[in-house]
């Protein structure tokens, strides 16, 4: 276990002004952008990682953390006010939220969705601080062979809940794998794939390829479906009922049960990979109303219908972290940026962080709660303000990204080699996803890449080239046997079609 001083240290560095200052900016930036349809959190964390580049470690960690709490806060509010979230997880929220707005009761909606998403927040930060140093002591007890066949078990997960088919699932996995053979043999050192350019020898750069694949192909898309089209302007009704403008404690405590069903659902299903907040959303809301007394008021301005979805896909925050702290392996996008920007900083994330960097993680912890409090804080200054966020013109957000992007880039890579990279990458993830592949999973494998060749030649190494020798590790062939059986249990779903279509990130 971690000695109490590590975890005092840690606690210690998080309650300081600078890391109090860095964690308000990620939130309020959070906030901003999940207000704006069609930016999110998960763009902006891609946008912002090169500029934490000089930031000590747990200031640009936790600056990256907030943007993604804040975020989930934002993107209810387009979602309650003009039947637009602002993310896809905010999409059951908007079956209760926009009708309250048409009663003329938008705070009492917005409000109701900061309640509950903090709530959510909350729990699943604290069941990921108490348990996550037990199982990485228990992941530490895996060998080489072991966290390969958990890395295979993990990509054949993700391929078949990720997305509408698994085949192209498990495609983009092999793409993202293939990509991050680029650069030095880790090996022997020889270089592979860097068709004369000295800048790929130490691989491919983890800012260019996340920025253009997660942040400028979306941008890509979100100006492609636009058609010149210009949002204006929206206006809320108001009410003169200071009832209609606020949650009473009444109501809100009313929603206890709803809160702590939707808590623990998004806890477990953000605990496993890949499945995401949207579903924890739609589940927690589908459980909520066939656990109602009332379940034709959902749909209608239901306070428990905005409980259920915001205290589950919130919970999925803190709960995405558990395998990528304890296992190295991130559970959704947002995580597998936070794994780039722990390996910007020379960071490797997994069991030996506990060990390691245990300080770092418990200050990560302590920043966590923190900005918990100052979500809460600044949504309830700031709902009036983000209201009027969802009027801001797209040509000015998406403009203002792309340049954000080429800075961010270009100063991390240290020129405009690294630019370029992005742009063909953007094109890249702009294709794929129109045919229907999935960018969440080329990008985790991608991330994960270099570890899985450097699991797989250690178990080359411990079985003499000998794979069948595997039996001789029992927890590695249930891991295995676990993977096949998956593969075969999505492909049986019907997970396996062709069928093209767009992809968001966030799907």
């Amino acid at each position: 276990m971690v000695d109490l001083s590590i975890i005092l240290a840690g606690l210690t560095d998080a309650l300081t002004l600078n890391n109090l200052l860095f964690v308000f900016c990620g939130v309020a930036l959070g906030q901003f952008v999940g207000a704006i349809p069609g930016i999110g959190p998960i763009m902006a964390m891609a946008i912002a990682i090169p500029f934490t580049f000089g930031l000590d470690p747990l200031l640009a960690i936790a600056f990256l953390v907030g943007v993604n709490k804040g975020g989930l806060v934002g993107g209810a509010i387009p979602a309650v006010l003009i039947n637009t979230p602002g993310t896809p997880d905010a999409a059951a929220t908007a079956l209760d939220g926009y009708p309250l707005t048409k009663q003329g009761k938008p705070l009492k909606a917005t409000k109701m969705a900061l309640f509950s998403s903090i709530s959510g927040d909350t729990v699943s930060d604290i069941v990921l601080i108490t348990v996550a140093a037990p199982l990485a002591i228990l992941a530490l007890r895996m060998g080489p062979v072991e966290i390969m066949a958990l890395m295979i078990l993990a990509f054949a997960v993700l391929s078949g809940l990720v997305g509408n088919s698994m085949l192209k699932g498990m495609i983009a996995a092999c793409i993202g794998l293939l990509l991050a053979t680029v650069g030095a043999d880790p090996e022997h050192a020889t270089p592979r794939m860097i068709f004369g350019y000295y800048q790929l020898y130490d691989g491919l750069p983890l800012a260019s390829v996340a920025i253009g694949i997660l942040a400028i192909s979306e941008i890509l898309r979100r100006m492609s479906l636009s058609h010149g089209a210009v949002r204006g302007a929206i206006e809320v009704q108001k009410s003169d009922d200071p009832n209609n403008n606020r949650v009473t404690f009444a109501e809100f405590w009313d929603c206890r049960y709803t809160l702590l069903r939707g808590s623990v659902i998004g806890t477990i299903l953000g605990a496993l990979p890949g499945i995401g907040s949207t579903a924890a959303a739609f589940m927690s809301y589908a459980m909520a109303k066939a656990r109602s007394k009332n379940p034709e008021s959902f749909g209608k301005g239901n306070l428990h219908g905005i409980a259920a979805s915001e205290s589950a896909n919130s919970a999925v925050m803190g709960a995405n972290l558990i395998p990528l702290l304890t296992l190295g392996i991130p559970g959704s996008v947002g995580a597998a940026l936070i794994v780039s920007a722990f390996m910007i900083h020379g960071i490797q994330p997994g069991p030996l962080l506990f060990q390691n960097q245990g300080r770092l993680i418990y200050g990560l912890f302590g920043a966590m709660i923190m900005a918990n409090v100052v979500n809460l804080c600044l949504g309830q200054l700031g709902l009036r303000l983000w209201i009027k966020v969802v009027s801001a013109p797209e040509s000015l957000i998406f403009s203002a990204a792309l340049l954000m992007c080429i800075v961010g880039v270009s100063m991390a890579s240290g020129g405009l080699f690294g630019v370029a990279i992005m742009l063909l990458f953007a094109a890249l993830g702009y294709i794929l996803a129109s045919l229907g592949f999935s960018l969440v999973i080329l990008i985790i494998a991608f991330f994960l890449g270099e570890q899985f060749e450097r699991s797989l030649s250690q178990t080359l190494a411990i079985t003499s080239g000998d794979l069948t020798r595997v039996i001789e590790h029992p927890v590695a062939v249930a891991l295995l046997v676990m993977a096949v059986a998956a593969v075969i249990w999505f492909m049986a779903k019907g997970k396996d079609s062709f069928e093209t279509g767009e992809t968001s990130i966030e799907d």
